[in-house]
Formats: structure tokens, sequence, C-alpha cells
């Protein structure tokens, strides 16, 4: 990052920016693929939160005494797909907006 860039952005480089989504902007209605979870698929082995580049994968309680499944936000999810990807048991398939 040049100096001009550091002084305009104002931060420094690797500096690290603190999400607030109280604060955020809902950026999910453009996408053109949706991520679908099969909660019976889902195994709630977390695998694909650390891969989501919007942090839109979030995990939840669907029945008592059960693992939590996965779960998308689509107020943020862009639809890049990439949770499908990774899912070691293909419990997220992607599904073209109607």
């Amino acid at each position: 990052m040049t100096q001009y860039n550091k002084e305009k952005m104002g931060s420094e480089e690797g500096a690290v920016i603190k999400h607030d989504l109280k604060n955020a902007a809902a950026t999910g209605d453009w996408r053109y693929m949706t991520p679908e979870v099969d909660k019976e698929k889902c195994t709630g082995c977390t695998t694909c939160m650390p891969f989501c580049p919007e942090a839109s994968i979030i995990m939840k309680a669907y029945q008592e005494e059960q693992r939590d499944k996965c779960d998308i936000d689509y107020d943020f999810c862009k639809g890049c797909g990439v949770c499908a990807q990774v899912c070691p048991v293909k419990a997220i398939t992607m599904k073209k907006n109607k």
C-alpha cells in the first residue's frame, strides 16, 4: 500500500477492521445463486464457516439435544458458493435465484 493510500484510508498496513453488524449494509440482495442447507445432511462440523468470505454462516440449534446445524444469513451472503465447495458431506447446494 502506498503512503498516499495509507493516509487516505486512515489505517496502517495489516490493520484489523472490526465488523459492526448493526451498522453494516445488507449486501446479499443482488446474488445470482443462493446456498441452501440440507439440515438432514449437515453434521454441524463447521468446516464451511471459516471459508465464508462474508462471515454469513452461523450455527443454529434445530432440534433439542442435537448438534447445531449450519444456517446462512442471506442479508449478507453474496452467493459465491465457497461453502458448497468445502462442505465435506455436500449438505450445501447452490440454487439459481428465481
